[in-house]
């Protein structure tokens, strides 16, 4: 049985990561850490172990590793696209910081490691349509860059020491749970928040800016999957493409019409996050992910959509 330690368990993906995890491996098998656990959720802080870790600080991440015979870590921790573009060193520190504690600590203690990358590690320079596995990586952001290093670092640690990283390259994450933090992509969650409370919803994004998406289940199952693929199959580690559908502004709100005919949208530029969502790909090659471990979104535009404002509806009430 494994023994996993979920550092952001507080976060947009870990705190629906963290209850899934749990449901597959068992409660006390799945440590939830975060740097204030006030931010986890009353069920994550009821169902299994919860404690508070700074992922900047290694000593920290090893005692829990050590104290609990920790085999897989997931590090979640990172400051998003846009957050981190008005405090790059923030940025950096953070990511940086996490990434290379959680790599010397897995490489102490035997664990395998999970660090998520992001289409955010690729640039102007990538192919915008059908962005392959293996291509230019010049990204334009200090999220990027650190996303690049990561992967970098993450092969590294594999061919030099051995140790089992992986990852993937998410696309923009949509869910109903936890609210984005400071992502480019964020307004394909707010625009549902706005459509479910009734309010007409300011696109911070220019008609046609086409992005990839997908919903949090499959990322999470992605996540889940890329741990548990078999180390023989994988040509690729750090880190496969994944995504689920592209769409632009105007798609996503005329799904939603088709649920909430009243439902208004106009647009309020915001140029920082223009210039970061025309720097990435419009949509990813994910046929390695595919190929070598078995990868299968289940959630398209219209099926996500539904689901949703369904979700929504009741959590707002």
């Amino acid at each position: 049985m494994k023994k996993i330690l979920v550092l952001g368990s507080g976060g947009q993906i870990g705190s629906e990561l963290t209850v899934k995890l749990r449901e597959v491996y068992g409660n006390s098998n799945v440590v939830a850490t975060d740097l204030d656990v006030s931010r986890l959720t009353a069920q994550i802080k009821e169902d299994g172990p919860c404690l508070s870790c700074d992922a900047t600080k290694a000593e920290q991440i090893a005692a829990i590793v050590k104290e609990h015979k920790i085999d897989a870590i997931y590090n979640l921790v990172a400051i998003l696209s846009a957050t981190a573009e008005k405090n790059p060193m923030l940025g950096w520190d953070v990511g940086m910081g996490a990434l290379i504690n959680c790599l010397e600590v897995s490489r102490e203690y035997k664990a395998a490691l999970f660090t998520p990358s992001s289409i955010g590690a690729f640039g102007p320079n990538t192919p915008l349509n059908g962005t392959p596995q293996d291509t230019i990586q010049r990204p334009q952001t200090i999220y990027g860059v650190t996303k690049v290093a990561g992967e970098l670092l993450s092969d590294y640690y594999f061919k030099r020491f051995g140790v089992d990283t992986r990852s993937v390259r998410f696309p923009g994450l949509i869910s109903y749970v936890a609210l984005p933090g400071g992502g480019t992509t964020d307004y394909a969650v707010d625009i549902y928040y706005a459509a479910v409370k009734g309010e007409k919803f300011e696109c911070p994004l220019a008609k046609g800016t086409l992005l990839d998406m997908m919903y949090m289940p499959d990322a999470i199952d992605a996540a889940i999957k890329i741990m548990e693929a078999d180390p023989a199959k994988l040509i690729h580690r750090n880190s496969f493409n994944v995504t689920a559908m592209h769409f632009d502004p105007e798609e996503i709100y005329a799904e939603i019409r088709k649920h909430k005919p009243s439902f208004e949208m106009v647009y309020k530029h915001d140029p920082l996050k223009q210039q970061i969502a025309d720097s990435w790909p419009n949509w990813m090659d994910d046929s390695a992910a595919r190929q070598e471990w078995g990868f299968k979104p289940e959630y398209d535009l219209a099926k996500m959509t539904v689901d949703m404002l369904d979700k929504l509806s009741l959590k707002l009430k």
